[in-house]
């Protein structure tokens, strides 16, 4: 099975708000083997300043993506590494929001049919009501974190894929364990999205709506009421060339 454990750091919590991404690392891991391990790692460029309070945090300024890529100029590279693989992302709705969100705006194909396991969700069924970001999870299951001083995308992902098999019962997988494997349409729902799911309710309203009962006297003056129009049109009516 070829996993990607997915992470990023962005310009702010909210794609709505027109925050964007600024780094996105990945972690290939195939047959649950880290030895050999491919990895997709991109600063980017997101077009807007980046607030110093989330600098803080990632420590990603605009001085240092000033001359990186823009999301629409590796967009198309990161689709392919990703490609036929089950992404693995610890609180999938955001980092999915911003992908999601971004390609839409680029007009790449999107991922809302990709195979997703959200290893936030994973661990709150496993360890309820316990502290449950990566760094807990890191000390839980005892993964060296300390040469990390800030959170990086590429980082984080490595983190997490040792996180992810000491979850899953370590190089042997545990058939025991509820991955909760969804599509990513299941996380994130887009503007496009939601407005086919209306039309498809709407559509389905109406079907299900009982047959308007038509009395013999509505009939009869319709029927009169077109004979009038007809008349007086000289016979220049629609309904006559359809006939």
């Amino acid at each position: 099975m070829r996993l990607i454990m997915l992470d990023t750091e962005t310009t702010g919590l909210s794609p709505a708000n027109g925050d964007k991404m600024v780094e996105i690392g990945c972690v290939e891991v195939c047959n649950r083997d880290m030895g050999q391990t491919r990895t997709f790692h991109k600063y980017i460029n997101p077009g807007r300043p980046i607030p110093a309070e989330v600098v803080r945090i990632h420590g990603i300024d605009d001085a240092r993506i000033k001359d990186e890529p823009s999301f629409a100029e590796i967009a198309q590279e990161f689709l392919d590494f990703i490609k036929g693989a089950t992404l693995v992302i610890h609180n999938a709705p955001f980092d999915l929001g911003f992908i999601m969100n971004e390609l839409l705006d680029c007009g790449f194909p999107n991922i809302q049919d990709m195979p997703v396991i959200d290893t936030l969700q994973m661990a709150k069924k496993q360890f309820p009501r316990q502290r449950n970001n990566l760094d807990a999870l890191c000390d839980r299951f005892e993964v060296e974190r300390g040469h990390r001083e800030l959170h990086g995308a590429l980082l984080d992902s490595e983190l997490l894929a040792e996180v992810y098999l000491a979850m899953t019962g370590g190089r042997q997988y545990s058939l025991h364990v509820d991955t909760g494997v969804k599509p990513a349409s299941e996380y994130v729902r887009l503007p496009a999205m939601e407005r086919g799911q209306t039309e498809q309710r709407e559509t389905a309203d109406l079907v299900r709506r009982p047959p308007i009962q038509v009395r013999d006297e509505d009939l009869q003056r319709h029927s009169q009421l077109m004979q009038r129009i007809a008349k007086e049109s000289g016979n220049q009516v629609i309904w006559k060339e359809v006939e």
